[in-house]
């Protein structure tokens, strides 16, 4: 078995989506497995000329290759045959291609009921907390007691141990910043947003080639607490950048990339391959600003800022990589 993993560096919406598309297409997977999160998350993906915005299935349906809702996951069956429906709609060939890991859990009625009267987080509202919260005191549901979720259903360990020449794409939601114990908390999500809950979903250690972490040239967040600074300037990154919810449309607050942070994903997650995305957006907003050890530092322009993130990670053997906002890597 041999596995990558992808992984937010940030706050989520960093482009992960687009980094798996992208890397489907090589043709070297067998599998891509969603390992974490739920419906609160948003992948936006540009294929064929549409987008599609996936919430529950993985990127890997757009290029024919077996996705699955791994038992990291919690899963809100409804979510789940819409977004099903919108792909097929679209043009989408799901048929054998969609599982969900049987030991999963489910997202219930309940769920979105509590979650919906939040106002100490900030959440999605979609459910996430609750669902974890019954999984881990053992009162929670599986997807292999709901009966119309039978025919997607899949043993993911026979899957993955007892196939030959397995190769998985592992596909992250949310980011480190909102890891439920790395990140900034309680303003956190409720599932392991590292490289670590990978193998959570049946991998060992020793079968980990690449982990890819992924960035954007700025910060966004959404949330309850003030991320934020006063300026005009954050606002025109969120305009410019379209920085708006995948999953709620709820605008995005922004900021410049805090690398300090950057630097302990990177090192926690153990990245190899680092993209940075949106690198267009400060051009059009001919800004090019950092945090790092508590100050703002200014380059005249991207390509110093570029050099000098590509030197920061040049002694740990990091590769990296810069995006525009819908070009390939």
């Amino acid at each position: 078995m041999q596995a990558d993993i992808i992984v937010d560096l940030q706050y989520g919406d960093c482009g992960k989506g687009k980094v798996t598309h992208h890397l489907c297409k090589s043709g070297e997977y067998t599998h891509v497995v969603r390992y974490n999160g739920g419906c609160n998350a948003g992948h936006t993906i540009y294929h064929n000329g549409k987008e599609f915005i996936t919430h529950h299935i993985p990127a890997g349906v757009f290029f024919g290759i077996k996705s699955i809702i791994g038992p990291g996951c919690v899963v809100n069956p409804k979510q789940f045959f819409k977004e099903m429906q919108m792909l097929k709609d679209g043009g989408i060939d799901t048929e054998g291609l969609i599982y969900i890991a049987k030991n999963a859990h489910i997202i219930t009625g309940d769920h979105l009921a509590e979650d919906g009267k939040d106002s100490k987080i900030g959440t999605t509202k979609r459910g996430n907390g609750p669902a974890y919260r019954d999984k881990y005191s053992r009162d929670g549901l599986r997807a292999e007691t709901v009966d119309e979720l039978s025919d997607y259903l899949i043993d993911i360990y026979d899957e993955l141990h007892n196939s030959e020449n397995v190769n998985v794409l592992f596909e992250g939601a949310q980011g480190f910043g909102l890891d439920i114990d790395w990140g900034d908390y309680p303003y956190v999500t409720s599932s392991h947003c590292t490289s670590a809950a990978a193998l959570l979903n049946g991998v060992p250690p020793q079968a980990i080639r690449k982990v890819w972490g992924v960035a954007k040239m700025y910060e966004t967040y959404v949330g309850a607490k003030k991320f934020q600074p006063d300026g005009e300037i954050f606002n025109m990154l969120r305009k410019v950048g379209k920085e708006y919810g995948a999953t709620t449309g709820r605008p995005r607050q922004c900021n410049w990339m805090d690398w300090d942070l950057v630097e302990k994903a990177i090192k926690v997650n153990g990245v190899t391959d680092l993209v940075f995305n949106k690198v267009d957006i400060l051009e059009q907003v001919n800004k090019w600003n950092a945090y790092k050890g508590g100050n703002e530092i200014k380059f005249e322009n991207g390509e110093l800022m570029q050099k000098w993130i590509t030197d920061n990670v040049a002694s740990d053997g990091v590769r990296v990589y810069f995006s525009r906002d819908k070009d390939r890597i």
